[in-house]
Formats: structure tokens, C-alpha cells, sequence
């Protein structure tokens, strides 16, 4: 057979092949009068595509809901739930209601309760985060501008986080935590992304159980500070410039979808916390956009605080005021350290009486509830100043000793793997 006789039937077969499938959906299109026997699904005829999808399920907007899931960055949209509108109907149902959202117990755990806070803990009246978090709730009413996030900044140590926690059990707000950790990924927005959706779900909060709530970052500057021959990375430049987003439009936030006008959720305060505000971008820390509070606690703060924290251990306030001026200049948590530093004496000859260290593992494993039994010392004047000494001994160990220079006075200068100095 020539090429042209070739060429002839594979050219009639495609034609036929054609036909046939024009048949088959026509036939599919459109019931045959003689199958009037047949069930009344069966004589329906079969919808056409309205879609880019196959599925006719269409989201709150009329849009189609599969094709928009699809075209979304992640496609883990997983705050649908059984939402009446955003899914096919036949899976909206009356047992569990029109509105029934299947991961409400999910967020629930993403906010922070602080019921272990137990005692009476001082917390200072000039900290001003009670203030915000009003002023944030309230800012309908006032006629000016409220600046969404507030940036309490101060040394190491100074209690900043503690303190604001502290106010958040006393205001009974459940806030949504985020940290420095979390503002880098290897997926480019994805952090970006995150703070968004903590902040809706802080809103969502405020909407569906009726408290108060706020997002939080800890150690923002460890995350998105720019410092000596550090590499700046598109998402710390993205998670800048959510933040600045939010600050500028808090109610209208989307997460990946296309924006929706009606989409419009409650305002919540963000609350950051840091070191140095310097090494942040400056148009995000500018006033209208943050209101920033330096935290360094005064003297009679320390005490005030530092009282509060032994007050059931029986020292009294001059005792307190005692410890806070042998050891001036000291961090709040260093006053914290003392109670666990002025413990290693008394394990040590509890260690002792048991058999020495080689006999913990055993009694360990005979302990029916896994602990150890160790009767904590009394804590008294004496034994804090001598645990306060031995923190301030190895302080200057540090500062002084510098074994680090010594290890890596090769490696420093030009080539070097690490240089420290």
C-alpha cells in the first residue's frame, strides 16, 4: 500500500472516530423517549460544565470553589469547614447546622490561656500594655489615629514578655503567640502568610467566643533585624511588609485568596517585643504605625516585683530591698535565677544521702509517678546572697575569660570560618 492509500484511510478513520464521539455525547446529552421505564436521575440531562472545574460548586463570591481552592498558593485552605455557601450543599447539613466549622477546635489551640500564673504577681503601672490593647478596642470612637501595634523594647531579661502576660490574665485576654523562630521559612511568603492567618484567627477569637484577644511576636528584632554581615532573605523583607500592611489596613487582611469586599473582620492589637528597635526597618516602626515603650524597671519596680516572687517563701521587703541593692544593676530574671541557684547545695547532699548520682536512675524508675521526691530548701537572706555571688563570680568568667578568642584565633581575620572579637 502507497503512501497515499495510507494517508487516505488513517484520514477516513479519524473522521469516524469524530462521528462516533459527537454521537456518544449527544446520546449522553439528552434521555431517549423510549427509556421512559428508566429512573428520573437516568432522564436527566447531564449539566454542562460551568466551570473551569468539573465540580458546580460555587464559593460565597459565585465563584467556581475548586478552581479558586487550586489557584490558591498552598491549596490548604482548611478554614472552610461546613459553611453554608463556601461548599457543595449536599454536604451542608441540619445536624450540625448551617454554619458548623470543623476546625474551630484547631484554633482554639493556636490562642494562649495563662492559668498557670498562679500568685500574686506585681505588674507595674506603667507599662503600657493594658493601655493599647483598650485604645485598639475603642479606636471607633476616637477621633484620631491609633497606631496597631505596640513595641515594647528594653534589655534581656527585664521581664517585657512576663510582664505582658501578666496583664493578659488580668484582662482575661487569649492571645495568639507567635515568635522570632517564625519569621523565617525555606518557602518564600510562607511566614508572611502565618502572620496573617494568626491574625485573623486572633479576630476570629474576638468574633466567635467573644474575648479579648491580640497577636503577639516575641523577638522580633532576633527575626527581622538587620545586623553586621547578616543576609537579608525575601521573607524577612515580605514579613515587614505585612506588618506594615496590617498597621495601615487591619480590618481587610486575605490569606492567599482574591480580596472580597465584604470580608471585613474585627481589629485586634499586635503586640512585639524586642531588644533593639534600631536594627528594625524604619518605616515600620514609625509613629502612626507603633507606639514604642522602652521597659527598664526602676528600683522600686525591682522590689515591688522581686517581693512579690519570694513572698512565699517568707522574706520580708527589707530583706528584698537588701538583695536588690547588694546586686545593683542586675537583669529581673537574675533575682529569678537565685531561688534555682541557692537549690544546688541542698541537692547536692540529697544526691549524697541517696547513693550518690549512680543511684538516680534507679530511683527514678521505681518511682510510681516517674518524679522524684526532693523537699525544696527554705530559702532565706543568706543563702540568696551567697547564690547571687556565685552568679555575679560567673558573669565575669564570661566577660573576662573569652575563651572563644582563644579557640578561634586562627579562624578570625580574612577566610576565617567564624570570627569573634
Amino acid at each position: 500500500m502507497g503512501n497515499y492509500e495510507q494517508h487516505r484511510h488513517l484520514t477516513a478513520g479519524i473522521h469516524f472516530c469524530r462521528r462516533r464521539a459527537s454521537s456518544l455525547r449527544s446520546s449522553l446529552s439528552y434521555s431517549s423517549p423510549s427509556c421512559s421505564s428508566s429512573s428520573p436521575r437516568e432522564n436527566e440531562p447531564v449539566q454542562e460544565r460551568l466551570g473551569p472545574s468539573s465540580w458546580t460548586a460555587k464559593d460565597s463570591v459565585g465563584e467556581d470553589y475548586l478552581y479558586r481552592l487550586g489557584k490558591e498558593a498552598d491549596n490548604m485552605n482548611i478554614t472552610v469547614g461546613a459553611r453554608q455557601g463556601m461548599i457543595d450543599n449536599v454536604f451542608v447539613g441540619d445536624f450540625l447546622g448551617k454554619e458548623a466549622d470543623i476546625v474551630f477546635a484547631y484554633r482554639q489551640k493556636v490562642t494562649r490561656s495563662f492559668e498557670h500564673l498562679q500568685g500574686d504577681y506585681y505588674i507595674a503601672p506603667a507599662f503600657l500594655v493594658l493601655t493599647h490593647i483598650v485604645k485598639n478596642y475603642v479606636a471607633e470612637q476616637l477621633d484620631t489615629s491609633v497606631p496597631l501595634i505596640l513595641g515594647v523594647w528594653g534589655g534581656k531579661g527585664q521581664g517585657k514578655t512576663f510582664q505582658t502576660e501578666l496583664i493578659f490574665k488580668a484582662m482575661g485576654v487569649e492571645p495568639v503567640i507567635m515568635s522570632a523562630g517564625e519569621m523565617e521559612s525555606e518557602r518564600a511568603g510562607e511566614p508572611g502568610r502565618l502572620i496573617r492567618d494568626r491574625y485573623r484567627t486572633a479576630a476570629q477569637v474576638v468574633k466567635n467566643q467573644g474575648k479579648l484577644s491580640c497577636l503577639m511576636i516575641n523577638d522580633i528584632d532576633a527575626g527581622i533585624g538587620r545586623f553586621e554581615n547578616t543576609q537579608m532573605t525575601v521573607n524577612n523583607q515580605i514579613v515587614v511588609g505585612t506588618l506594615m500592611n496590617l498597621a495601615d489596613n487591619p480590618t481587610q487582611v486575605s490569606v492567599g485568596q482574591d480580596w472580597r469586599e465584604g470580608d471585613v473582620i474585627k481589629r485586634v492589637p499586635i503586640i512585639v517585643t524586642g531588644n533593639d528597635f534600631s536594627t528594625l526597618w524604619a518605616p515600620l516602626i514609625r509613629d502612626g504605625r507603633m507606639d514604642k515603650f522602652y521597659w527598664q524597671p526602676s528600683r522600686e519596680d525591682l522590689i515591688n516585683i522581686v517581693y512579690r516572687m519570694y513572698s512565699k517563701d517568707g522574706l520580708s521587703r527589707v530583706d528584698v530591698e537588701t538583695i536588690v541593692d547588694k546586686f545593683p544593676n542586675q537583669a529581673l530574671d537574675f533575682y529569678g535565677a537565685l531561688k534555682s541557684r541557692a537549690c544546688d547545695e541542698e541537692l547536692w547532699k540529697w544526691l549524697e544521702s541517696n547513693g550518690g548520682p549512680e543511684k538516680l536512675n534507679e530511683i527514678f524508675r521505681q518511682s510510681k509517678k516517674k518524679t522524684i521526691d526532693f523537699n525544696p530548701p527554705e530559702q532565706t537572706l543568706t543563702s540568696l546572697l551567697k547564690a547571687g555571688t556565685s552568679l555575679v563570680e560567673e558573669q565575669k568568667m564570661v566577660t573576662k575569660m573569652r575563651l572563644s578568642d582563644e579557640y578561634m584565633k586562627k579562624q578570625t581575620g580574612e577566610g576565617g570560618l567564624i570570627g569573634l572579637s
